[in-house]
């Protein structure tokens, strides 16, 4: 689990292709400080598992379902990065579980004079997850939905976060992941088996009782 408090920008330095896989190199200095194969550390948002490291970087394994739902980049981007949440740590943002739900792409940046507001395209199956003033993930930050539309949503970024993430960055057409709050589709869950308690999507058939038939 993560929290979407970004800990430092990577850099993509090998993506080698391994049929329907790959292994990808990225170059690190602060989350490798403590690192052991094994560890998982969220990559863009991206939850991935350390398989080799040094001091200067570390290396993993990316899947199938990992490359079809998600964007990671090229050689030479900047990638989000940030170790999985220790149980004594403090949640500084939302809970995060590094499973990206799918990509979007940003559509405006409108420039503040102390912050940046970015609008996001809105796929139709996360609109039901977003409200404004809840949290999302996009590349694996942490973020408040500042306003919502029927196709967009909107998130305000402060000076930190436009130094510290790549979202200081992006332009309009470039590519992110996300990831919906994972409370609710919890909620979402439960209210659907509240509604139909034996799980079946079409309504009970009423039956005759068996003493009153076959007279």
């Amino acid at each position: 689990m993560f929290s979407g408090i970004i800990e430092e920008i990577g850099t993509i330095t090998t993506i080698t292709p391994r049929g329907d896989s790959c292994k990808l190199h990225i170059t690190a200095a602060t989350v490798t400080t403590d690192i052991h194969s094994g560890d998982s550390i969220a990559v863009n948002g991206i939850c991935l598992t350390v398989v080799d490291h040094d001091p200067t970087g570390f290396t993993a394994d990316v899947m199938k379902e990992t490359l079809d739902r998600s964007v990671l980049g090229h050689v030479g981007d900047p990638v989000n990065l940030e170790r999985a949440l220790p149980v004594t740590g403090r949640l500084g943002g939302h809970i995060v579980q590094g499973h990206v739900d799918t990509t979007t792409t940003l559509i405006h940046r409108e420039i503040g004079e102390h912050w940046h507001t970015l609008r996001f395209h809105l796929p139709p199956q996360l609109a039901k997850y977003v409200v404004e003033k809840g949290s999302i993930a996009i590349n694996g930050t942490s973020l408040t939905v500042s306003a919502i539309g029927d196709d967009y949503f909107e998130v305000s970024l402060i000076p930190t976060t436009l130094t510290h993430t790549n979202l200081g960055t992006l332009q309009p057409g470039d590519s992110v992941n996300l990831e919906a709050d994972i409370l609710a589709k919890h909620v979402e869950k439960l209210l659907a088996r509240r509604r139909n308690p034996s799980g079946q999507n079409h309504p009970p058939q009423h039956r005759e009782n068996p003493s009153l038939c076959c007279r």
